[in-house]
């Protein structure tokens, strides 16, 4: 890529997170029997009409108010007319010109390198059906996704390279899912996009010829798969053959993409006005209203947590990238306001203890004034780092407080100075030849008296004030 530079549009396709269809109201759950959530609508019969979830149109409009997008007062839906056989009515219904939004941007920032990615548009359009081949040997259509609401973000041509591409897709799965505009689910193809790559020399202002990779479900395959085009496109170039202007599809196992078919442009889809759904109108004051239920996005949610709790850049994006363990971490600290305790146990158990159980933070047995209570009763030395690691999945899964989970178990730590020095002189008594040794210069030892006093109080003792404590002795 010495002489070449890549050039990146991205088509990111986002479910939004209504209860029912676009222009019915047939459910969106996932996951019901083939065919089950299907109407005359969806299903296009002759002579059903659609119409207009309103709640899809104010989700749409505060992804573009959350993307600094202009939200137009006036759009339109068209019939974008092409054959497939999960696309019941023979036309996808969506919206060409107006959108909805359309003028946005997102700034994104790989190796400590801000750009600023504008955003072209943001529109309108219901899902297609999906086909399931290979049964008995004939494909089927399932058409309970037919009708499903979805907005399609396009990206200017501004992105450079695949870290970029994935950043900006990261970004976007967290500002909707944050909104609420969707569940972000990409497993479930919540949130999905296409890639437009194409690569030119450096220098050159001329777009060179674009493939289009479809589908890409997850932000690692959306690097990959643009790493492998960028790598096939200039050898294209190199070895003097052209490329084409194509659709392709990645291989995630393989780790390539492959041809799909050959790109059809945008004038082949012969828009025209739905003439059964009239226009979109949003009033000023509409708009305002959704502009003031925006909740605080990630970037400055990210800035305050490094600026408010001293977290680091890496720590809080990390912890705001999951809504759910970024509202979980804020009502810990509403009990026990040390944010370094809380982070530590955030990252180092909670969170684990989450993906291991396959749940969210948000469906945690365990309750935040819990995990709260934890950190306090480690900072009160009642228990040690050491001991709160070793009861934690069992604390996660009751739910119980810790306070009582630990006295119910006789688990509080020995912290009390006199006490412990009434053990230390028992072990000492017990083991004269390695005092001897220890005073004789074999330092290593204390390793072995904090173990034997451990033993003698069953773990319980505080570590630290045992090495105090042994320090102080051997001193005398």
């Amino acid at each position: 890529m010495a002489s070449y530079e890549a050039v990146i549009g991205l088509e990111v396709h986002a479910h939004v997170k209504t209860s029912s269809k676009l222009f019915c109201s047939c459910p969106t759950d996932f996951g019901a029997q083939p065919n089950e959530h299907v109407c005359e609508v969806c299903a296009g019969m002759p002579g059903a009409l659609p119409r207009l979830n309103e709640k899809a149109v104010e989700l749409a409009a505060k992804a573009g108010l959350a993307l600094h997008c202009k939200v137009n007062a006036y759009s339109l839906f068209a019939r974008k007319n092409y054959f497939y056989p999960d696309l019941p009515n023979g036309y996808q219904t969506s919206q060409f010109s107006p959108p909805i939004c359309e003028g946005g941007h997102l700034d994104v920032t790989v190796n400590g390198d801000t750009r600023r990615i504008g955003i072209t548009r943001i529109h309108m359009e219901d899902d297609a059906g999906k086909c399931v081949h290979g049964q008995g040997g004939v494909s089927l259509v399932d058409l309970n996704r037919a009708g499903v609401p979805l907005i399609e973000i396009v990206s200017e041509p501004d992105i450079r390279c695949a870290e970029e591409a994935a950043e900006f897709m990261r970004q976007i799965h967290a500002i909707l899912v944050y909104i609420g505009a969707t569940d972000g689910n990409m497993e479930e193809g919540s949130l999905r996009c296409d890639a437009n790559v194409s690569i030119r020399p450096k220098g050159e202002a001329r777009m060179g010829t674009r493939s289009e990779v479809k589908n890409l479900n997850s932000f690692r395959n959306v690097q990959r798969a643009i790493e492998y085009e960028i790598s096939r496109q200039t050898a294209c170039l190199e070895d003097g053959v052209p490329v084409l202007q194509e659709t392709r599809l990645f291989d995630a196992v393989k780790q390539m993409t492959q041809a799909m078919r050959s790109k059809e442009d945008a004038h082949d889809y012969r828009y025209f006005p739905n003439p059964d759904l009239p226009p979109v109108l949003l009033s000023a004051e509409r708009l305002a209203v959704w502009r003031e239920e925006l909740p605080e996005l990630p970037a400055p949610r990210i800035r305050r947590f490094m600026r408010d709790f001293g977290l680091s850049g890496e720590e809080a994006s990390a912890l705001i990238s999951d809504k759910a363990a970024a509202d979980y971490f804020e009502e810990a600290l509403a009990v026990y306001r040390q944010p370094r305790r809380l982070i530590g146990l955030m990252q180092g158990e909670f969170l684990r203890e989450c993906a291991s159980r396959g749940i969210s933070p948000a469906e945690a047995p365990m309750p935040p004034a819990s995990l709260a209570g934890l950190a306090a009763i480690i900072d009160k030395d009642c228990i040690s780092a050491r001991m709160a690691h070793e009861i934690f999945p069992e604390l996660f899964a009751s739910g119980t407080s810790p306070e009582a989970f630990v006295a119910e178990r006789g688990m509080v730590q020995v912290s009390d100075a006199g006490e412990l020095d009434a053990v230390l002189d028992a072990v000492f008594a017990e083991n004269p030849v390695e005092v001897k040794a220890y005073r004789g210069g074999k330092t290593k030892l204390r390793s072995f008296f904090v173990g034997k006093i451990m033993q003698k109080t069953q773990g319980k003792a505080n570590p630290a004030l045992v090495n105090e404590l042994l320090l102080r002795a051997f001193s005398l």
